[in-house]
């Protein structure tokens, strides 16, 4: 490595210039009350950016859809009052010298009748599933699917006016639009559905319509996975022929960077190569990447089939992170729970102190710090 770690370093692309390579990932905290974020919530960012992180993404913050949530007490994108608290988490963060973009959100079919605020509404998706062959939500119509791409592209525009820097699409993790990448979700009869390319349709018009709404110089971020929360195993593409396939659709509509997100980073994603998920995607597309899974701890997140809570985890080394940064394998690479527990996170890696880091634990997740 350089002197200098390479994660340290400038990355300027895409409109986007960060004093360094570290992004905080996103990571729901349901502490908006009233779908609201409050002081706490911009004072959470502001601590991240005043030690130094790159990148601040956002907590999922949900379009402005009837069925896009599916948990109490996250933030919404929409309203006076809630894009005041976006405001006010703007500025902070700027404030503290530091970047940020919200993560725009839809959990699709996921969403359960009953989930307050909107009570009994019931879940939406591509075809009524929020599992393959279990068909018990609303089966989305032409309009539903219009609805929803105008919703994100709206919530981009507010984003832009805001003063964010970025806005990110999450099309991971089993939620909306992976719902209709997934052919195990995604069995419609009509255009949306088949190909591979078909199942990118979707998230294409809401890439298309965003970069309509936000122009062609602001950033926008694509968080894509081929693991599923209820899949560990699913996989969108099996090999790099159809990868690509799946990616073209997507820079063609306008994604900027891809944040390509593994349980574990370092694992490669196809056999005879090296190249984790993000390290194919960079060499495929040509585009900047964004690697997360697990980076810096001891333990992934959600390791057992059926297992619904964080489990403690310890401080790792980065060596091999910082190594594929200076190779070049990937652009940047998001922290997580190694934030949540230590907000100076970037400050140690930049005094060599990552010994000293707390461990995660469960209960750090009980406020925000």
């Amino acid at each position: 490595m350089t002197a200098l770690n390479p994660l340290l370093t400038p990355f300027s692309m895409a409109g986007l210039d960060l004093k360094n390579r570290i992004v905080m990932a996103p990571m729901t905290r349901n502490f908006s009350p009233r779908n609201v974020p409050g002081d706490n919530v911009a004072e959470y960012y502001q601590r991240r950016a005043e030690s130094d992180v790159g990148l601040i993404i956002t907590e999922g913050t949900c379009v402005n859809h009837i069925a896009a949530s599916g948990y109490e007490n996250v933030p919404y994108f929409y309203g006076e009052e809630r894009l005041a608290g976006w405001k006010k988490v703007v500025d902070r963060v700027h404030a503290a010298g530091g970047k940020i973009a919200p993560q725009l959100w839809h959990v699709g079919a996921v969403r359960k009748a009953g989930t307050p605020p909107e009570g009994d509404v019931q879940g939406y998706g591509p075809s009524g599933m929020a599992m393959p062959g279990k068909v018990n939500r609303h089966i989305m119509t032409q309009q539903d699917i219009d609805d929803v791409v105008t919703a994100f592209a709206k919530a981009a525009s507010d984003a832009r006016d805001l003063g964010f820097d970025a806005v990110e699409l999450h099309g991971a993790h089993g939620y909306l639009i992976d719902q209709f990448f997934w052919q195990g979700t995604n069995q419609r009869d009509d255009h949306y559905a088949g190909s591979i390319q078909n199942r990118t349709r979707f998230a294409t018009e809401i890439i298309t319509a965003v970069r309509d709404a936000v122009g062609p110089d602001f950033p926008v971020i694509l968080r894509w996975s081929q693991w599923k929360m209820q899949d560990y195993s699913a996989r969108l593409a099996q090999n790099p022929a159809e990868l690509e396939e799946f990616l073209t659709p997507l820079c063609e509509a306008g994604v900027d960077i891809f944040h390509c997100s593994q349980r574990r980073f370092w694992e490669p994603e196809f056999a005879d190569s090296n190249l984790n998920l993000a390290g194919w995607v960079r060499k495929i597309t040509g585009r900047p990447t964004i690697t997360v899974g697990s980076v810096g701890l001891n333990d992934e997140f959600l390791p057992l089939p059926g297992e619904r809570a964080f489990r403690d985890a310890t401080p790792a080394s980065i060596d091999d992170l910082a190594e594929r940064i200076e190779a070049g394998e990937f652009d940047l690479a998001a922290v997580g729970r190694a934030l949540i527990s230590n907000p100076n996170w970037v400050q140690m890696v930049a005094q060599n102190q990552l010994a000293s880091a707390k461990p995660f634990q469960k209960e750090h997740l009980a406020q925000l710090v």
